[in-house]
């Protein structure tokens, strides 16, 4: 027999250490949880989104939790599903920010002077529009339409209109993007279409300008979550704002120490922001670390140190000291590549570890090709995970066909592959 919902929740708070408990619970005013590297803090949100439904009685349409990636956003809504019975988390609001921004220009066609069956310009629609207006003032090559690509979405993401954009630029380039982003704006609207910047840029415009919007859309959102806040831009950080300034129920999760993206908009400044424009803001830290040992985060606590931080906080495990960091000097990256791979070896046969076992991390795409060589030269079984292995390239492929039909003319699959 399934036990009574409310028992289910609380039976699963109770599983939670004592900080991630006072996030959950914590309902009554703006919270920010200051969540370390594998604090748990998906587990804070999910748990919280099904404590606000079933503990708290609040309908799941009312509730709107966002991230970054639609990969998050699936997971956190297969989490929360495992929770909620029935139809306990119908019209629960569990997306990305873009889609949050799409459902609100749908919503608001008229209001936006969009017509039904709007189009979504992708990057490559974008630059192609782009090359169009600007091969009308002179010949431009791929590099010029990128950076002005590039200063357009930042402008948007910024809040900075075409009307403003002038008055910004700081140079003759951008007073050229200036008369470019105003003319593609134009272009957009006649097109009946938006991009994928717009759909923060024009929900934050139209709720800023129009109050009978705002209040239409702080009716359907009583309660939001936000992951990885320390991601937000400018205008992400402002239609959180704008939601929930009335009833200032939110919960975001953040860390300023894992903000990577400020090279495409984010601002961590915003942690700061949060707090000076939300005065009853509390703060909730999660410091207890559940994947790695207490000497990698003693390590990690050290360098975290050398940061600017708006709020401290120190990780800690009770996995125990764990074995000690090497930190091991090559003469140069073959001879690193070859290192990695014989080490593999060695704890492969001492340990009788398997091929699984092991992770090679590095740093940018162009270290892969040595490591590649250096595994295959021994014979060690890998895959390539969020790039394109060098010797699946066309052009390498190419390359070897041609080896393998020197050395075997009667090879017709090499043939075959040309």
């Amino acid at each position: 027999m399934t036990p009574a919902t409310p028992k289910n929740i609380l039976s699963r708070i109770k599983g939670l250490n004592p900080r991630q408990q006072e996030a959950v619970r914590y309902i009554d005013g703006p919270c920010l949880v200051l969540a370390g590297a594998g604090s748990g803090k998906t587990s804070v949100i999910t748990t919280k989104i099904a404590y606000l439904v079933q503990e708290c009685g609040m309908s799941a349409r009312k509730i709107a939790a966002v991230t970054f990636t639609n990969k998050a956003a699936r997971e956190m809504k297969e989490r929360v599903g495992q929770m909620l019975h029935g139809k306990e988390g119908h019209g629960l609001t569990v997306s990305t920010f873009h889609t949050l921004g799409l459902n609100i220009i749908r919503g608001e066609l008229k209001t936006l002077g969009y017509k039904p069956g709007f189009s979504l310009f992708d990057p490559e629609d974008a630059k192609a529009l782009l090359r169009d207006l600007m091969n009308k003032d002179a010949q431009v090559d791929a590099e010029q339409i990128n950076a002005v690509q590039s200063k357009i979405s930042t402008w948007k993401n910024d809040l900075v209109l075409p009307s403003d954009a002038l008055s910004f630029a700081a140079d003759d380039d951008e007073h050229f993007a200036a008369r470019v982003y105003e003319a593609y704006v134009r272009h957009l609207k006649a097109y009946n279409a938006v991009d994928f910047d717009d759909l923060i840029l024009l929900p934050v415009v139209l709720l800023q300008r129009d109050p009978d919007a705002l209040e239409r859309w702080r009716r359907k959102i009583h309660y939001m979550l936000v992951d990885e806040y320390q991601d937000t831009n400018v205008s992400q950080y402002l239609l959180v704002k704008l939601l929930m300034a009335e009833r200032s129920t939110f919960t975001v999760v953040g860390d300023d120490d894992q903000s990577i993206y400020a090279w495409r908009g984010a601002r961590p400044e915003n942690l700061i922001t949060l707090g000076e424009d939300f005065p009853r803001l509390k703060v909730i830290k999660l410091e207890q670390n559940y994947r790695s040992t207490a000497t990698i985060l003693r390590a990690a606590n050290t360098l975290i140190a050398n940061n600017p931080h708006v709020y401290e906080k120190t990780l800690w495990s009770d996995m125990g000291d764990g074995a000690a960091i090497r930190v091991i000097v090559n003469r140069h990256e073959e001879a690193e590549s070859e290192r990695v791979a014989s080490e593999m070896l060695t704890r492969r046969i001492k340990e009788k570890a398997e091929w699984r076992d092991f992770a090679v991390l590095y740093r940018g795409n162009f270290q892969a090709r040595l490591l590649e060589l250096k595994l295959q030269h021994y014979q060690i079984p890998y895959k390539l995970s969020g790039g394109t292995s060098f010797f699946s390239r066309n052009e390498i492929k190419d390359a070897m066909a041609y080896l393998r039909l020197l050395i075997n003319p009667a090879d017709d699959n090499a043939f075959y592959a040309l």
